[in-house]
């Protein structure tokens, strides 16, 4: 039986952990699979064959070089690599990968994944054109930018659409992978693979649970920029739209389109987010009870905080401050 090749590409500044997560789970996969069944082969794929450098500083070995593949693969996977920077992170794009995927993948690779930011250089070569498709939530506004023909999902851990797939931030390349030994095999393997690296087959809830808080923008308008400034520290205030609109002299109708207009949501969606936020800051970096918090932000019941937290979050208030919050000595 012919194993499953699996190619994964690297360049200089890559994350290693995009890289070395789904690797160990196609090892491992391939360790477990039943000898009646095809296993895995892997593969790394650089500018040329030898070290490359990742972000940190640490090398990894690549097996050949982009130039050098031909066809038998099985799955294509492009990693990212995100630069950190004073107000934002950016998605680094290796300029001769985007040309080389471009024409290798125009003729024909069965599957292709992207791992984090790997995501922007799969749409600068053109395959997302039209698709659904995730990456790190740091980088998700520059990919919806950057790419307006791809349909940026930012919450997703990972995204199918037909044979391409996309992964969010960095880990979430090992969830990833868990699907595509899934998607060959069976969820059964998957999950003794998972089991084996001690790990959840699914990490539970979303990527936004991850990332950073209120990643609305803020408004070009200055009574609307001001107002978003004035919000969090009046959570406790009534925040409805009539309200709100007092505050900017405009009227209720006129206010609530140029706020949506200007930061993407609505006034009762946003305001909801900023006090959402407040509730999981308060997690991790208070003790406070549920009831105490609900009154802090202007959600009355710990009812209400319940249901607003795991539609925002996709895990429960307990679920977070445990997740979130160091224990021990």
């Amino acid at each position: 039986m012919t194993p499953h090749l699996v190619v994964m590409t690297v360049f200089d500044g890559v994350e290693l952990l995009d890289v070395a997560g789904p690797l160990e789970v196609f090892s491992a996969a391939d360790r477990l699979v039943n000898k009646d069944a095809p296993g895995y082969k892997t593969l790394v794929a650089g500018p040329e064959p030898g070290l490359v450098r990742c972000a940190g500083g640490t090398s990894i070995a690549a097996d050949v070089s982009w130039a050098e593949l031909r066809g038998g693969i099985g799955t294509l996977i492009v990693p990212g690599g995100l630069a950190p920077g004073e107000t934002e992170v950016k998605a680094l794009q290796d300029e001769s990968l985007v040309e080389w995927l471009a024409t290798f993948v125009g003729r024909g690779a069965p599957r292709i994944a992207s791992v984090c930011a790997g995501a922007h250089m799969l749409a600068a070569a053109g395959l997302l054109d039209g698709r659904r498709a995730t990456t790190h939530w740091a980088t998700a506004r520059q990919l919806a930018a950057d790419h307006p023909e791809v349909i940026v999902e930012s919450d997703a851990i990972f995204l199918r659409d037909e044979h391409v797939w996309t992964s969010a931030g960095v880990s979430t390349g090992i969830d990833l992978a868990l699907a595509l030994v899934a998607d060959d095999h069976d969820a059964e393997l998957a999950r003794r693979v998972a089991r084996w690296l001690v790990m959840y087959m699914r990490r539970p809830g979303s990527q936004s649970q991850f990332s950073e808080l209120l990643a609305h923008p803020s408004a070009a308008d200055a009574e609307i920029a001001r107002l978003q400034a004035w919000i969090p520290g009046h959570l406790t205030e009534d925040l409805g739209n009539e309200a709100l609109a007092r505050r900017t002299s405009l009227s209720v109708r006129h206010f609530s389109r140029l706020f949506r207009q200007q930061v993407g949501v609505t006034p009762a969606h946003y305001v909801e987010s900023v006090r959402v936020d407040a509730v999981a800051r308060q997690l991790i970096h208070t003790g406070n009870g549920l009831q105490t918090i609900a009154n802090s932000v202007g959600l009355g019941s710990v009812e209400t905080l319940h249901r607003v937290f795991k539609q925002r979050f996709g895990v429960t208030p307990a679920a977070y401050r445990e997740r979130f919050t160091m224990h021990g000595a």
